[in-house]
């Protein structure tokens, strides 16, 4: 099958209305784990430049101590994106769950796909309508949490909705702390920067 531009954008559409059918219709692609791994790269690689692309056309960014490369930048996402799918996959097993590793990659990737097109309509918010940026930028978060529940329910065979929401937010909580941890064992610590 030979999918255009089109039609995966309108899947990406579709995904957000009907997460489960959106969700469904990707494993049913079913593509070999190097593809999937080259489909995550290009994600990562599509978010760093739509995101240095806004900050150069209207300015402001991280700076200071947090100013940092594009290649640094990607390195992080990336990063932070196999944490979440290793995370998605080990901890949905652990109740219970039947989805697959590639699988598990497969709607993580797609997911982040969904959040790169909808990084697109803000960014040309913000040329053509300012006052609806934020919105959109709201609204990114709620698509974020609705997709990744329906989407972990799908992959490891979940029924409660509203129990795979509250493992999210608990191995969130849990990451988090264990990540800070981590960080101050090896001695990286929040600090204030010199002005």
């Amino acid at each position: 099958m030979t999918w255009t531009l089109g039609d995966v954008l309108k899947l990406a559409w579709d995904s957000i209305k009907n997460p489960r059918e959106g969700a469904s219709a990707i494993l049913n692609f079913a593509p070999p784990r190097i593809a999937i791994w080259y489909m995550l790269a290009l994600v990562v690689v599509l978010s760093v430049l739509l995101a240095q692309g806004t900050t150069f056309l209207f300015g402001g960014g991280l700076a200071g101590p947090f100013e940092m490369s594009p290649f640094s930048l990607g390195i992080i996402q990336g990063v932070l994106l196999i944490v979440m799918i290793y995370a998605t996959y080990w901890i949905g097993r652990a109740f219970g769950g039947t989805g697959s590793l590639e699988e598990t990659m497969l709607l993580m990737t797609w997911l982040q796909f969904i959040l790169v097109c909808v990084q697109v309509a803000q960014t040309l918010a913000m040329i053509v309508m300012p006052p609806f940026a934020g919105l959109i930028g709201i609204a990114a978060l709620f698509i974020f949490f609705w997709l990744l529940v329906n989407f972990i329910a799908v992959l490891h065979g979940f029924s409660s909705l509203g129990l795979v929401f509250a493992g999210i937010i608990f191995s969130f909580i849990g990451i988090g702390f264990g990540l800070a941890l981590i960080l101050t064992l090896i001695g990286i610590t929040p600090g204030i920067a010199n002005v």
